[in-house]
């Protein structure tokens, strides 16, 4: 279980500037982006108690073992009002139905189903993103995740960052994708640069990387560099 370090968290929190809390966070880069503890913090509307979410997570270090969790043991938590526990009963509820009502996971087999899980969404985007794409030992689509927006580019991109939510979820592989406005999928120098330096990453991690796809504009049109060798 992970154990918080809730002083040096407060501290942390404290000096954290309000255009990188979780909630101007959520505004900008959408939920995808956001930690457990930080979808935790806006859900439970803790402002006004940020260490909450981390009491919660101390207790119960994941999801599905705070889905387990009673209204009776939530309450023993610090923090806890009885409407807290309302909120959080009621998202997680939400969250089972969405589970009990969704088809399958769709499964990865080729470059084209990534790109046609992601192509409606990036690939009209004026701006430039990179998500990973969380696959199991099945290659079915566990989650997929935003880990930058803006301009992508070997100074901007913390390799680590993009195994963060695998290394959550215990994937075997991902898959990483990003989009270029112009329209045109054709990998840059820079693109190439970054897909060695992820695989390299993932290689040291145990996760393997089984491609980066390049999105391009209207038309929709994709370019693996798996396929073309570039950087693997």
């Amino acid at each position: 279980m992970k154990n918080y370090n809730t002083a040096s968290t407060l501290q942390l929190l404290r000096e954290t500037p309000i255009t990188e809390q979780p909630l101007a966070r959520l505004e900008k880069l959408g939920p995808a982006a956001l930690s457990l503890a930080e979808l935790l913090q806006i859900v439970l509307d803790g402002k006004s108690d940020p260490l909450l979410p981390l009491r919660l997570l101390n207790r119960w270090d994941s999801l599905v073992a705070l889905g387990h969790a009673s209204p009776h043991e939530l309450r023993q938590i610090p923090g806890m009002t009885p409407l807290r526990v309302a909120r959080l009963q009621a998202v997680l509820e939400l969250a089972r139905r969405v589970q009990t009502t969704e088809p399958s996971r769709p499964r990865i087999n080729t470059p084209a189903d990534v790109a046609a899980l992601l192509m409606p969404e990036m690939s009209g985007l004026d701006h430039e993103q990179m998500r990973v794409v969380l696959l199991s030992t099945k290659n079915e689509v566990k989650g997929i995740h935003l880990v930058y927006q803006g301009s992508i580019h070997t100074t901007v991109i913390r390799v680590a960052e993009l195994f963060t939510e695998a290394i959550r979820a215990n994937v075997p592989s991902i898959v990483v994708a990003h989009n270029h406005p112009s329209a045109d999928p054709t990998p840059s120098t820079e693109d190439v640069a970054v897909t060695r330096e992820i695989v390299k990453a993932g290689q040291l991690l145990d996760i393997e990387v089984l491609d980066h796809l390049v999105i391009g504009g209207s038309p929709a049109r994709f370019t693996s560099l798996k396929e073309r060798g570039l950087g693997f």
